[in-house]
């Protein structure tokens, strides 16, 4: 599961494997900005994650880390948020997993740099993504989730080998060779 944390749109993402083959379960926005009051809204995203996770019963959370910004109220307001929904899974026995936006811009794009779109468009290629969603809250949610999963040794996507040498690897990806 992976979260895109904020206080008036928070990403919501799950993500499955069949065989070869990603699956988004859950790609949505949890839209809070018609809530005024901010403790509501902590309730509400302790609430809904937790419903996700009841429904879906992912393995792992993973969420964005903090980023450094000017403003510290939004700092602060975006820390609370954050602590919510790691604090929903904790309370459900989940690893909880954090990683920067570049770490996360970088394990799908190849970019640290790359902006929200080029981030929406590479899902776009790995998951089906039919369309690209109203926010990308959305799919930051789902590159935070892929972003974990390329990191784990389970990742049917990224089956690490080690070859003996040259003559070994050419073999083994003959498709991979230009002649």
């Amino acid at each position: 599961m992976g979260v895109d944390p904020g206080t008036n749109n928070m990403g919501i993402g799950v993500i499955g494997f069949n065989g070869q083959k990603a699956e988004i379960l859950v790609m949505d926005t949890l839209k809070l900005d018609k809530i005024s009051d901010h403790q509501a809204k902590l309730k509400k995203i302790f609430e809904t994650v937790l419903r996700v996770i009841d429904q879906f019963h992912p393995e792992e959370f993973a969420i964005e880390s903090p980023f450094f910004g000017k403003n510290v109220q939004s700092m602060l307001k975006l820390g609370r948020a954050q602590g919510v929904a790691m604090a929903a899974a904790l309370y459900r026995n989940l690893p909880v997993f954090e990683y920067s936006p570049r770490k996360i811009k970088q394990a799908i794009t190849g970019r640290g740099s790359a902006s929200k779109e080029q981030v929406a468009a590479m899902l776009q290629h790995l998951a089906v993504v039919q369309n690209t969603p109203e926010y990308f809250d959305t799919t930051d949610a789902v590159a935070v989730a892929f972003c974990h999963f390329f990191q784990s040794p389970n990742d049917p996507l990224n089956k690490k080998r080690s070859y003996s040498g040259w003559e070994a690897f050419v073999s083994a990806n003959t498709k991979r060779v230009v002649k």
